[in-house]
């Protein structure tokens, strides 16, 4: 016999396990890139390019082996400019799961690496920061080097990290 209290029961679960699977599958896209004026003295000069696992190659030729081992998924990159001078690039590395970001982050550093504040752990040179949060790795590198360029650059950080 038809019971409609059990059948409501079912149908709820049913839709609470398909509401939950689906939330659970698909990682959203997220824009970590500060617009132009968001940080002071920091101006966007490039679109965001997004390069896939597959595609990495084109952008860091030669060392991309390393990220695709380690589960990246997809790059966004984008060219920044501090006061009309100073340049730089801020790359975004999605990587499967937190431990992907853990490992590049950690095999990359070398005995001039100031730990800082910044995501699940970062670590700051005179010429570039890089944090990991989740399943995020942030590089940031600016080309050159300028009494200011670290404080920039850790203000930069910030800003991205606030958008993660």
């Amino acid at each position: 016999m038809f019971n409609s209290r059990r059948w409501t029961l079912v149908v709820a679960t049913l839709a609470m396990a398909v509401a939950v699977a689906g939330t659970g599958c698909k990682r959203g896209k997220v824009n970590a890139f500060p617009a132009s004026g968001a940080v002071a003295g920091w101006e966007k000069t490039s679109d965001t390019r997004v390069f896939s696992a597959k595609d990495l190659w084109q952008y860091i030729d030669g060392d991309a082996e390393q990220y695709i081992s380690a589960g990246v998924v997809s790059t966004s990159t984008s060219d920044y400019k501090y006061q009309g001078q100073l340049e730089a690039v801020i790359d975004v590395y999605t990587m499967s799961n937190p431990a992907g970001a853990r490992k590049i982050l950690e095999t990359g550093q070398t005995s001039d690496a100031k730990a800082i504040q910044l995501g699940d752990a970062g670590v700051a040179y005179a010429q570039s920061v890089t944090f990991r949060k989740g399943p995020y790795l942030v590089r940031i590198v600016a080309y050159e080097s300028t009494p200011g360029t670290s404080q920039a650059l850790q203000a930069l950080a910030h800003a991205v990290e606030a958008k993660l």
